[in-house]
């Protein structure tokens, strides 16, 4: 499948109805991206990319434009440089991308206190209780769209369906700036002639292994039978895999979760001064954030740093993803880049590395993973820590670390 470059588009161009089907997905399209254009419509229909400019950073966000060219959130800046070079680059202002994220959430809370924030661009949104007051939920979701539209400037794409993954799964292939509802009745013959990436949790190692069975579609997983699947995934993942092929999803909209945060800090017995030396201590603080949050359940948007010099003062400084993440390496590739904008100065006392904006981990259904290899060596590290450990196993560079206080950071843990 694209990833979400608006080839293969569906849409819904009737209206529809169906009374099992009243969960929404809404996704702001290429939202950051968006935001940045209301600013620069000069710019609408050229490739841009958003981000910082050097070639350490990573893709922020990127048009439709862009992403035809294969430049995609997430990726390394010099990647997306050398896929589309006639990329315009715009540096993030993320106060703009709260302030009209504020205002879309306010929208959606109009039409339901059943709503479930997913980071700032996007929701899910029960619309059972709505149907008296507001009409059907293809009623409810084209007036969505064009309120969100009036108010903002900006667009969205809705999926409609009697589960959440099928919902987000819609709101995908109707992207850009469309809607598809998909009865109940009908979920099964949208399933299951997508290739088994549409699912959540197949990556490229994981679709290689299920590719060696000879499947390929959803279907194919579908009709295959679950021990096969638990012998060549797992136990966990065979069942979640083989529920969402049959359309299976029991989650519901669950809202008013509070805003959270995982964090770890250090404090140094004697002062760094050296960058080589801070790396190594974000490296094992990042790894303990990702180990928090797996554990958890949970994924998280924005990459906060702290840092203490040796006279107190004290710098905060974040960056927010264009995709959740619970991976030690994407965190610490984030701090890292933070810390090179402030650097040692006069020898620093404290760092702290948190994430935030936490949501469920999954709660979507990533229709590709660009962190797979590091996804699966950490989830192995996980499972070598809980049968014999936290210490059993650890980054090497971090082996001989002393002289530090460490302690988790709980705020609103």
């Amino acid at each position: 499948m694209s990833k979400q470059d608006g080839r293969g588009r569906r849409v819904t161009t009737a209206p529809v109805d169906d009374g099992r089907a009243n969960i929404m997905h809404l996704d702001m399209d290429a939202f950051f991206a968006s935001v940045e254009l209301l600013e620069h419509p000069e710019l609408v229909g050229k490739p841009v990319v958003v981000g910082h400019p050097s070639a350490r950073s990573v893709v922020t966000a990127a048009t439709y434009e862009a992403r035809k060219y294969g430049v995609n959130s997430a990726m390394s800046m010099a990647e997306a440089k050398r896929r589309c070079p006639q990329a315009v680059i715009l540096e993030p202002h993320f106060e703009r991308y709260s302030h009209f994220s504020g205002v879309v959430m306010g929208i959606l809370d109009e039409v339901t206190p059943r709503v479930e924030r997913l980071g700032l661009d996007e929701a899910f949104l029960d619309v059972a209780g709505a149907r008296k007051l507001m009409g059907t939920p293809y009623e409810i979701a084209t007036k969505l769209r064009e309120t969100v539209f009036e108010r903002t400037g900006l667009r969205c794409s809705i999926g409609v369906a009697a589960t959440k993954f099928v919902a987000k799964l819609a709101s995908g292939l109707s992207k850009p700036d469309g809607l598809l509802v998909v009865p109940a009745a009908e979920t099964l013959a949208l399933l299951h002639p997508l290739p088994i990436s549409a699912l959540w949790g197949v990556g490229q190692a994981t679709g290689e292994r299920l590719s060696r069975l000879g499947l390929r579609t959803v279907g194919d997983l579908a009709n295959t039978p679950l021990p096969t699947l638990v012998s060549a995934i797992g136990e966990a993942g065979g069942h979640r895999l083989h529920d969402l092929a049959w359309g299976r999803d029991a989650r519901s909209v669950t809202s008013g979760r509070a805003e959270k945060s995982i964090g770890h800090e250090m404090t140094f017995e004697t002062d760094i001064s050296t960058v080589e030396e801070v790396r190594r201590h974000l490296l094992r603080l990042s790894d303990q954030v990702a180990v928090r949050a797996r554990k958890q359940g949970m994924s998280g948007r924005t990459i906060a740093l702290k840092v203490r010099y040796r006279g107190f003062e004290t710098l905060t400084r974040s960056r927010t993803l264009g995709e959740p993440t619970d991976l030690g390496r994407r965190i610490y590739e984030e701090a890292i880049s933070l810390f090179d904008t402030v650097g040692t100065r006069n020898g620093v006392r404290l760092v702290g590395v948190r994430l935030e904006q936490l949501e469920e981990a999954g709660g979507g259904s990533m229709l590709w993973d660009p962190d797979e290899n590091w996804r699966e060596a950490e989830s192995a590290m996980d499972a070598v820590r809980a049968k014999f450990g936290r210490g059993m196993v650890r980054p090497a560079s971090l082996v001989t670390s002393k002289g530090v206080v460490e302690r988790p950071t709980h705020g609103d843990d």
